[in-house]
């Protein structure tokens, strides 16, 4: 990770991936994707994590009802930022409930593990132009992975360059409209 982004100075939206824990708090944003489909397999973890899942799955919910305000222009960031403050406490206490779920060990540790890296699920509220999720990212890389997958990738280093170069090529060809 530190060889691949460099000098690289913004915000980096992950999966809680381990390998990007070196990043600074502050510019590390957790993809909010992929907290949901935690929070919801809380749901099935058992009697103890079901509430905090359900809590959580419904803070989730009400965030994403202003954040879509947020970027269709409906409500204005500050407003956003006002409304979040209370909501981060709620998620808080969430988390420390699910921290201290004994008879589930993955529940109470994601919920250890999102509460020392707290900060980082609120990147996108304080930074403009930071979005809560990595979708645009993954996205990005579906077709390369389906072509890679379907293709049985490449019998060589030369081709493997050669893909991952005209992979890249289409995709920024893509975003750009251009053929």
């Amino acid at each position: 990770a530190h060889e691949l982004l460099g000098s690289f100075k913004g915000a980096l939206i992950t999966d809680r991936l381990k390998t990007y824990y070196y990043w600074p708090i502050y510019r590390h944003q957790f993809c909010w994707a992929h907290l949901k489909r935690r929070f919801e397999e809380f749901l099935i973890s058992g009697p103890e994590a079901r509430p905090v899942g359900e809590g959580l799955l419904a803070e989730y919910r009400l965030m994403y009802s202003w954040w879509y305000r947020v970027r269709d222009g409906t409500l204005k960031r500050s407003t956003f930022r006002t409304y979040m403050s209370p909501l981060r406490g709620r998620v808080r206490a969430l988390l420390e409930q699910g921290e201290a779920c004994t008879a589930d060990p993955e529940t109470a540790g994601t919920c250890r593990e999102l509460l020392a890296k707290f900060e980082a699920l609120w990147t996108f509220v304080r930074v403009e132009g930071v979005e809560p999720t990595n979708n645009n990212a993954e996205r990005a890389l579906r077709h390369p992975v389906i072509a890679r997958k379907l293709s049985f990738g490449s019998q060589s280093e030369r081709g493997l360059r050669f893909i991952e170069r005209m992979m890249s090529v289409r995709g920024t060809l893509r975003q750009q409209g251009r053929s």
